[in-house]
């Protein structure tokens, strides 16, 4: 560690490690940076609640009006080509948005095109009547959901000195809670008026994202340096890191896992309740209610406790750790329980999983970047992790409920989630 420090100007010894990426210094910043912390709060309530939401509540049952036969293989299929889009537009965006100069700043652009493009499509695919148009109109929506996650979340790396990056992942974590929770408990209310509630997200992310913008206050960057587009450069904002890079590709891996195994539960709710448990339509709307309030209140409450209680116990990863240890247990419920109190069970354990998970996960990201030049590109990574686990579960969700049935949703679910903390548990740069 004394080493590291020696070497690099830029490492900052902290309680949890010695963070080499910090692009603000601690003293810098005495204060909590509120209009950011508060603006990361909103960050994925407005691509990641009004987009998810949509794909994972309205589409499959927008698909089972259109086409019930083939529902289940068609939410495959939009999976399999939004996870294309997205691993392109992830890394893509990321690396566009570091080297971007504009008197908007560097973030910006790509946050308000990227919120103006998923309103436009889901406009769009709310008028439609075809599966296969509305594929083709999602794999917009999934770049432009991409090019936001790429922009929006290394604004906490752009913004925020290491003391206050595990409290600003609070806010971030929190907020992610209830962009997961909460919108899919809102979506449920529209599964009998799915075009009128595809509208309501529509219109939801193009005002949270106008006020994200409004408290981030992202400046002009015209004062940066301009990056040069040569073969060092290219290497440099282009390509997957491969200097002190061990531990960001655990808690990449690990990450991914982890949304692989809760996806895959998640992606096919409504199918769960009426095709595996045997609820009618009315019936399982009432249990998605359910579920998904359990999921948000839960959720948030460990969402909040669960950053402070990394800071008091000096360690991030151990609670991801336990997090995502915790989601393999809660898929135990249904695997042997056709009963909807089963999946209630579920919805308990992995909340606190979530919760905590979306609380401290972000600090651990910040933390095991390789630099913070690159920090729109690395952290695109992650966050493709996390899109392109959402989707790849939902292909995979359908080749396994097409071949072995619900029940074995639930076995990969836990396999997934172990193999996650295993990986997660190896990162050694931080505590």
């Amino acid at each position: 560690m004394a080493d590291k420090l020696d070497k690099d100007p830029k490492a900052v010894k902290t309680t949890v490690g010695v963070v080499t990426n910090a692009k603000v210094q601690d003293s810098q910043q005495p204060k909590l940076p509120f209009g950011v912390a508060t603006a990361m709060f909103l960050a994925p309530l407005c691509w990641y609640g009004p987009i998810g939401s949509t794909r994972s509540v309205l589409i499959p049952q927008l698909f089972s009006q259109i086409d019930a036969a083939h529902k289940v293989w068609a939410v495959g299929i939009l999976a399999t080509v939004a996870s294309i889009t997205g691993a392109i537009a992830n890394l893509l965006f990321g690396a566009f948005s570091d080297v971007t100069r504009t008197r908007f700043g560097k973030r910006k652009p790509y946050i308000v095109l990227g919120t103006l493009a998923i309103a436009i499509s889901l406009v769009v695919i709310a008028n439609l009547t075809s599966i296969t148009a509305i594929i083709f109109i999602w794999i917009i929506a999934a770049a432009a959901e991409n090019a936001i996650a790429a922009a929006i979340y290394p604004q906490i790396s752009d913004r925020v000195a290491p003391k206050w990056r595990g409290t600003v992942s609070t806010f971030y974590g929190v907020g992610f809670t209830i962009a997961q929770q909460g919108f899919a408990l809102l979506a449920a209310q529209f599964l009998g008026n799915v075009k009128f509630g595809i509208y309501v997200m529509a219109a939801t992310t193009v005002i949270l994202a106008v006020i994200h913008v409004l408290l981030i206050n992202e400046k002009s960057n015209l004062d940066e340096p301009k990056i040069k587009l040569d073969k060092e450069s290219l290497k440099k904002y282009f390509f997957f890191p491969t200097h002190d890079a061990r531990d960001f590709y655990l808690a990449l891996s690990g990450k991914f896992l982890m949304v692989v195994g809760s996806t895959i539960v998640t992606t096919f709710l409504l199918f769960i309740f009426t095709d595996y448990i045997g609820q009618s339509t009315k019936e399982a709307g009432s249990s998605i209610s359910i579920f998904s309030s359990i999921m948000l209140f839960i959720g948030v409450f460990f969402a909040l406790v669960g950053g402070p209680l990394a800071d008091k116990m000096k360690r991030v990863k151990g609670p991801v750790v336990i997090a995502t240890f915790a989601l393999a247990i809660a898929a135990l419920f249904p695997l042997f329980v056709k009963e909807a109190w089963a999946m209630f069970a579920y919805a308990v354990i992995a909340a606190f999983g979530n919760g905590l998970y979306n609380s401290v996960d972000g600090a651990l990201n910040m933390d095991v970047l390789p630099s913070s030049d690159t920090a729109g590109k690395d952290l695109g990574l992650i966050n493709l992790a996390n899109t392109l686990g959402q989707m790849l579960g939902a292909m995979v969700a359908s080749a396994i409920v097409e071949g072995f049935g619900y029940q074995a949703v639930f076995m990969f679910a836990v396999a997934m989630e172990i193999l996650g903390g295993i990986l997660i548990a190896a990162i050694k740069r931080v505590r």
